[in-house]
């Protein structure tokens, strides 16, 4: 009995290390952003190993602070990924995904001055990954709803609900099998007749 309640307490404090770390992240993310203030303002930065030169932003401060303002939310999202418990935490892939293409665009713009080659239809080249991920999230959400509710979606189809009349299909042939059984309906007098 001893030991299964070390286990839980070794699990407990690994949980609390992880929260720790993984809040000490967080709170050092405004400083991740401004690290773009120790790099030259200058066109080139040459370290001993190696030789960034900006083509497109013209600094290398610049290009920093461009960058850095998509790895800090990049960052933080994909904490947020990792750390999420929720069912629909495959959506926070679709952020990630464009701040990775903003990242590499902007990138590819500043290391080899081609500009507009790859962001003018940004969402056209991300779309069909849009695509994928709301389908997983809609199938994992009819997934939960149909556990939480108990719905069996075989039984929907033999109701054969119609899109345009109130009644389903089952309630029509019922309707008609119990007029069909002798039934008739009076009939309404005619007002105009009676005047």
């Amino acid at each position: 009995m001893k030991s299964k309640n070390k286990l839980s307490k070794d699990q407990r404090s690994k949980f609390l290390l992880l929260g720790s770390i993984i809040a000490i992240f967080i709170a050092f993310s405004p400083y991740i952003f401004y690290l773009y203030e120790i790099f030259p303002s200058g066109r080139v930065w040459e370290t001993s190993f190696f030789t960034y030169e900006s083509l497109y932003y013209e600094s290398v401060m610049t290009a920093a602070w461009t960058y850095l303002g998509k790895i800090t939310p990049l960052f933080l999202l994909l904490i947020w990924f990792f750390t999420c418990k929720h069912w629909w935490y495959h959506t926070i892939l679709i952020p990630i995904s464009m701040y990775t293409y903003q990242l590499i665009v902007s990138f590819y713009e500043d290391v080899y001055l081609q500009v507009n080659l790859m962001d003018t239809n940004q969402l056209i080249y991300l779309a069909p990954f849009f695509i994928i991920i709301l389908s997983i999230v809609y199938l994992i959400r009819i997934k939960i709803f149909d556990r939480i509710y108990g719905i069996d979606l075989s039984e929907i189809e033999e109701t054969d609900v119609s899109v345009m009349s109130p009644l389903s299909e089952r309630d029509r042939r019922d309707l008609n099998e119990f007029r069909s059984d002798g039934y008739t309906e009076e009939l309404q007098e005619d007002y105009y007749q009676k005047l």
